[in-house]
Formats: structure tokens, sequence, C-alpha cells
């Protein structure tokens, strides 16, 4: 690979892991449009580590309290940070199995230009809607059991390329009432399971192709990868404490109609 691919690569799953625009998305449309091979299998898991990281050192302080919470519950003592440990576990538990089925039956026929231009609209002014129309009254500390659920059953769509995991799990905690910046304070605990699936899935599949040798464009790539998810997530939290998500519609939208154009007139 050359540098300026790994660099193209790596900032374009650190930025768009964590916002509300699609990383699968645009991680699919790097090849096509910057002329290049698929990365392969182990700049996948490389970039995938880099943002892991970066979520769990932003949000360490809610990784602790749902850690220690778990140790407090497995001694008898009931505890909020094992209730929020619990609920994020419950909302992950359909997309393992939705991801299951998408990549066991259907497999990549989603991954084209055509798709992710229409997810890219059309969940992008879903973002827009669910952010005028939802109230701001809620916390992370007032999930349930159903909110959890809806959200993590929304969030089976995210495997659609262009659909966007943090952008479909913002959208459906913004109707559900919840403040912005704890939609996607939950989307971003959300990532942590998602993400060491999606890494665990594709290290076993590196590894059963015999070709799992670290490499210095993965360690180059997983750094970068790290840096860019990190200024990501904390510009977008910085935002949303006194903004909207209406620039990322926007970002959505011109993508959107631009993908179309090109993929049903050029």
């Amino acid at each position: 690979m050359t540098e300026l691919h790994i660099l193209v690569l790596a900032l374009v799953q650190g930025i768009t892991e964590f916002l509300p625009i699609s990383s699968s998305g645009h991680l699919v449309l790097v090849p096509i449009f910057g002329g290049w091979a698929d990365q392969g299998l182990l700049m996948d898991v490389a970039v995938h580590v880099g943002t892991l990281g970066a979520v769990m050192i932003y949000f360490w302080r809610d990784i602790w309290i749902m850690l220690r919470g778990i140790i407090r519950f497995t001694k008898g003592k009931r505890d909020p940070g094992a209730r929020l440990a619990a609920l994020v576990i419950l909302a992950t538990l359909p997309v393992i199995g939705a991801g299951y089925f998408l990549n066991e039956f259907i497999g990549p026929a989603y991954r084209t230009v055509e798709v992710i231009g229409w997810t890219t609209l059309g969940f992008g002014l879903l973002l827009y809607i669910s952010d005028k129309m939802g109230l701001t009254i809620r916390r992370v500390e007032h999930t349930n059991i159903t909110d959890a659920l809806i959200i993590g059953i929304c969030q089976c769509l995210a495997l659609i390329p262009g659909t966007s995991r943090s952008g479909i799990t913002i959208t459906a905690a913004r109707f559900l009432g919840y403040e912005r910046i704890d939609a996607a304070r939950f989307s971003m605990l959300l990532s942590i399971p998602a993400i060491i699936g999606a890494g665990t899935l594709k290290g076993w599949e590196l590894y059963q192709s015999g070709n799992a040798q670290l490499t210095n464009d993965a360690l180059t790539a997983a750094g970068l990868a790290f840096i860019a998810a990190f200024i990501a997530i904390a510009i977008m939290m910085a935002w949303l404490k006194r903004a909207s998500f209406t620039p990322f519609f926007i970002y959505r939208l011109i993508l959107g109609c631009g993908l179309l154009y090109f993929a049903y007139f050029v």
C-alpha cells in the first residue's frame, strides 16, 4: 500500500466511525474513487483497533463505572454502573443476529454506490427530523430496557453501508427524547462492543487466512485512525453542547445527492 492510501484509509475510518455519516459507506467509496485495490483484512483490523482505543480512552470514566458496577453486582450489590453495562449489552444483542444473517445469506450485494447514495440521503433526513422533533429531556441515566432494545434494533440497519451506526442510534435516541449529547454518548458506548465484535470477526478471518503478521503499514494505520477518531469524538461532543446535528445532515444531503448523480448519470 502507498503512504497516501494508508493515510486516506486511516483518516476516513477514524473520522467517520463515530460521526453520524457512516464509516462503512465511506470505506466502500475509498477504493472506488481512489482507484486503489481493497485494503485487505489486516488493515481493516488495524483501523478498527485504532478507533476502539480512541473511544475507550475518551469514555474511560463510563467504562470504569460500568466495570466497577459489574464487580459490585457480582458481590450482590446493586449499582447504576452495572445497570448501564447491562443495557449496553442488551442493545448490542440484536445486531449480532442481524450481522450473522447479512453475512451468511446476503453478502456484499448491497455494497454499491446506489445503495450508499440512498441510505446516506434517507437516513440523513431521518437524523435531521429526529433532531428537530425530538425532545431534550432525557439523559443516559434515564435509559430503560425498552429504550435499549429500540436503539439496539435500529442499530441493525447500520449493517447496510451508508446508514451509519452512530447516526441511526443517535436518531433513535433523539426520537425517544434524549438530549443531543446523551444520545451521542450512549451511541459511543454502544460502539465499543460493536467494534470489538467486528474487529474480533475480522481478526479471526485474518488468522484463518494465515496472514496475521503485523506490518508497519498496519501499525501506522492504527495509530492514525486512533488520532483521527479521538479528535473527531472530542469535536463532536464539544459541538453538541451548544449546537445541533444539522451540519451532519447537510453533509449527508450533499454526499447522497452526489453519489446518486454519479450512480445514475455518469
